[in-house]
């Protein structure tokens, strides 16, 4: 059965034909995936496609890498789910906590979505007051207190404030503008703040970085208004850097959210923290958090097995060896007004427009031109998002061949759209 049979079934079984909005975003229908190794993802059809998306960020390793994969199978031996504790989650959590100094203790969840929800709950009955201050375009999962003003599909859609949330929570929802300070200053000194919440890089508007002095400034602002200061790391935890985008600028929140790479391409999630706030999670305190999949053993062993991989240091070197060689040749080739937002192994390019600072840019920028730009590519058999409002992202499997594979490819479409 090919892709355009499996879609017509799956229509009918599916809102939108889909499980996640973003994958309805490949036109004229989504292809579907059979298998994925190293920088490969091979259809139903047998079509081999170069991966820049990678599963939305988890796969810094790759598809299906041999160390990752043996310890999942070693595993599967032992059993999957005892809705007990097990030493893996110990093990993951000290890999996490020395790496990342701002992660004195930790709550594992199951997804990024949840541990936003947690860590909102957490700030809220830590700090005894009721409103979060988010920022316009990030996006924290599908849960009502961060679909106000939210990035990633829910701006492809149309839908940065989603319908069924009720008035009374979104009014418990702050916005600024990331990169304004001055918003973020009126807003703690005038309402009851309990957290700014946010991405430390933004991933879910493309990739738009902090300028100098906001997140400083930001650390500043909580501390002297007494609020708490969250960094949504789902994507830039152990990506940016083994420490994280934390790390990375020096820069420490009080919590951390957790995701995608930690659980080495399974479901996960975590909330991380000062011991403190942490320790107000149930049974300890009386912020209640609970699931059947939290600490999954499959989770913890291949969030173990992976940050393994990547305190050897060859993951960073080639994954962003790979993105820096991308962004380079993409810039020589581009012949019409773009800007290219780059860090590390995550970027993303923006035509029509010389600058993205915000949200309020990025949606400026021709996103017609993106899906062309996209759709060409994908006939070339190179993936990436299909949304103007995600990241691209490289891998440690992206060697040379495969980047030069790729600039040869990117030159052919840059030229036809030309």
């Amino acid at each position: 059965m090919n892709s355009e049979e499996l879609w017509a079934q799956a229509r009918q079984l599916f809102a939108g034909g889909v499980n996640s909005p973003v994958r309805a975003a490949v036109k004229p229908f989504p292809f579907y995936v059979e298998r994925g190794k190293g920088a490969y993802i091979y259809t139903v059809e047998g079509n081999k496609f170069i991966d820049y998306v990678l599963g939305y960020g988890p796969l810094i390793l790759g598809h299906s890498p041999e160390s990752v994969k043996r310890k999942i199978i070693e595993q599967l031996e032992k059993g999957w789910l005892f809705g007990t504790p097990s030493k893996l989650e110990i093990e993951l959590a000290k890999k996490i906590s020395s790496h990342i100094p701002s992660a004195q203790k930790i709550r594992f969840v199951n997804s990024g979505t949840e541990a936003t929800m947690a860590a909102i709950r957490l700030a809220r009955g830590y700090s005894k007051r009721s409103k979060i201050l988010k920022f316009s375009g990030n996006y924290h999962g599908a849960h009502d207190y961060t679909l106000v003003e939210a990035g990633s599909a829910a701006t492809e859609y149309n839908v940065t404030t989603s319908d069924g949330i009720p008035m009374e929570i979104m009014k418990t929802v702050e916005i600024c503008e990331f990169n304004d300070l001055d918003c973020v200053d009126k807003k703690l000194r005038n309402e009851d703040i309990a957290a700014a919440l946010l991405e430390p890089i933004m991933g879910n508007a493309g990739v738009i970085l902090p300028e100098k002095g906001f997140l400083s400034g930001l650390r500043e602002l909580t501390k002297s208004y007494n609020s708490l200061l969250i960094f949504d790391e789902v994507i830039t935890g152990f990506r940016i850097d083994i420490g994280g985008a934390q790390s990375y600028y020096q820069i420490y929140p009080d919590i951390t959210t957790l995701g995608k790479i930690i659980g080495g391409g399974f479901p996960i999630g975590a909330v991380a923290g000062k011991a403190e706030i942490i320790d107000n999670f149930t049974p300890a305190g009386r912020v209640f958090n609970a699931g059947t999949f939290n600490a999954n053993p499959i989770s913890m062993i291949a969030g173990i097995a992976t940050i393994e991989e990547l305190e050897k240091e060859y993951p960073y070197n080639i994954a962003n060896k790979a993105s820096k060689t991308l962004v380079e040749e993409l810039e020589r080739l581009l012949k019409i007004k773009h800007t290219i937002n780059h860090i590390g192994s995550m970027f993303q390019v923006f035509f029509g427009i010389d600058k993205v600072r915000n949200y309020s840019d990025a949606k400026r920028a021709n996103k017609e031109y993106y899906i062309k730009f996209h759709e060409r590519l994908l006939k070339e058999r190179v993936f990436i998002p299909p949304s103007q409002y995600e990241t691209i992202f490289t891998s440690a499997a992206h060697e040379d061949d495969v980047v030069n594979d790729t600039i040869d490819k990117l030159a052919k479409v840059i030229g036809e759209l030309s």
